[in-house]
């Protein structure tokens, strides 16, 4: 296994990390009230429920917010 190989390794780990809406938000940077408001009203990230707390996967974020890329103010990048 060479170095770069191990760094992918711990970069999927990472993007495989279930994240609190604390730090979802955090990592979007957006408020957490955000967040809620987006599971509530629909069109945010994906997520997940385990018991009653929420949890965000990384690359879940990294999806939603590569979605939402634009050119200018009236094209979205598809």
């Amino acid at each position: 296994m060479t170095q770069d190989d191990g760094k992918a390794e711990e970069d999927d780990k990472a993007r495989c990390r279930f994240l609190s809406v604390a730090e979802a938000a955090d990592y979007l940077g957006l408020k957490r009230s955000t967040l809620d408001h987006y599971r509530w009203v629909g069109g945010g990230p994906r997520y997940r429920k385990h018991g009653g707390r929420v949890k965000y996967l990384q690359r879940d974020l990294d999806a939603w917010s590569e979605s939402r890329q634009f050119e200018d103010t009236a094209t979205r990048v598809r």
